[in-house]
């Protein structure tokens, strides 16, 4: 029988994959040959057609050396492989061709990656090429991924982020950025749970300080999940226990769980554990101004001041919100049908909430004298009161400064 040149080359390359050691490491080189001198020059000659079959046929060879014992742990194969993988998005985005990035499979990008991970800590040689391309992938993630965010694609985004992401931690870099990125999109398009994941890994590593532990339970509790919101504020607060958001938070959640009672619990535990703590109470206060109540309020931001009478923030707070609420109180009054029983009542505990702010705000001028937006608001209490000594004194002191 005679072989033509055709059969000859065939029956080489079926030779050539069969073999042993010396087969694998050809394979490896030629997807390095395909890749580096036929994809890439196809690429800058905007070939797109060449481009592809080249690709193809590199993958193949790529795969035979990592599916092999002798290679599959070789960093050149390691980094051939994750270039090669992670080409194939490249090539379906710019030709716009969905279908050719799926022939790399669903999770290509994860597969490049991985590659690029393990290969990195191999040694020397071909570390500043995975370097490199991780690099450049990351580049060309993170410009898409704007884009998408730009046009309120945002779970596309999202799965960009998570890839930028995934090179960085290639190279063993934590991209804090695109997690936190990855976690905004999947909220933006409702995808709560992954955002909650992506916030919870990131308050692990202290990112953004206790912001990221109050997303991620805030999310936690969109996604229904209640009782992993109470995780993520528990951990946080072993090292905060003051954080007023933190807390504000865990009350939320036991607000939404329908446990009034819890939330009433959490504030009281919290004092439990720590009764002198003026900072606390000092939280607890805005807290319930939060959450409009009042009394409860005023009560606690005044616990802060038994403790340190010269507690500024406290003394600040509660005259504020002493002010704001004998205004609400005023407002709603003035609201009422003429004649209503309840006008003067309500004028009455408005008047005396004023009266009631001017202690801890004339406390803290005496200590911040330059604070013009007190001596206005003392101006204006004192002028409310009828004391109209007082409130001239308070506006020459503003005015002065």
């Amino acid at each position: 029988m005679k072989f033509s040149l055709k059969n000859s080359i065939l029956l080489l390359g079926v030779i050539t994959i069969s073999n042993t050691s010396f087969g694998q490491k050809k394979n490896e080189t030629s997807a390095a040959v395909v890749y580096k001198n036929q994809f890439i020059p196809a690429m800058m000659r905007s070939n797109i057609d060449a481009a592809k079959k080249s690709l193809i046929e590199a993958k193949e060879f790529i795969d035979l050396a990592a599916a092999h014992e002798d290679t599959k742990n070789s960093q050149k194969t390691l980094w051939l492989k994750g270039e090669i993988y992670a080409s194939f998005l490249t090539v379906g985005m710019q030709s716009m061709d969905t279908s050719f990035i799926a022939l790399a499979g669903e999770d290509a990008i994860a597969t490049s990656a991985a590659s690029f991970k393990k290969g990195f800590p191999l040694g020397k040689k071909y570390k500043d090429e995975i370097n490199n391309a991780v690099i450049k992938k990351i580049l060309m993630i993170n410009g898409l991924a704007g884009s998408l965010y730009g046009t309120e694609q945002f779970e596309e985004a999202a799965q960009l982020y998570e890839y930028q992401a995934m090179y960085n931690d290639a190279i063993d870099v934590l991209d804090s950025s695109a997690i936190y990125n990855a976690s905004l999109c999947y909220e933006k398009s409702s995808k709560f749970t992954k955002a909650a994941e992506g916030y919870e890994k990131l308050s692990k590593v202290g990112y953004r300080g206790t912001a990221s532990a109050i997303l991620a339970s805030s999310a936690y509790r969109k996604a229904g999940n209640l009782d992993k919101a109470k995780e993520v504020i528990a951990a946080a607060r072993k090292d905060n226990p003051t954080d007023k958001d933190l807390l504000l938070e865990l009350v939320n959640t036991n607000i939404d769980a329908g446990d009034a009672a819890g939330a009433e619990k959490a504030l009281s535990d919290a004092i439990k554990n720590d009764p002198n703590n003026k900072r606390l109470y000092y939280t607890i206060g805005t807290i319930y101004i939060d959450l409009g109540e009042n009394q409860k309020a005023e009560d606690a931001l005044t616990k802060a001041l038994e403790i340190d009478s010269n507690y500024a923030n406290a003394q600040y707070q509660l005259g504020a919100h002493l002010v704001g609420w004998a205004g609400d109180l005023n407002t709603n009054a003035r609201k009422l049908k003429l004649g209503d029983p309840n006008y003067d009542q309500m004028i009455k505990q408005s008047q005396d909430a004023y009266g009631r702010a001017v202690s801890p705000l004339e406390n803290y001028i005496s200590n911040n004298p330059e604070d013009k937006a007190v001596l206005n608001i003392l101006f204006q209490l004192h002028r409310n009161l009828g004391n109209s000594e007082k409130a001239l004194e308070y506006k020459k002191k503003a005015e002065g400064l």
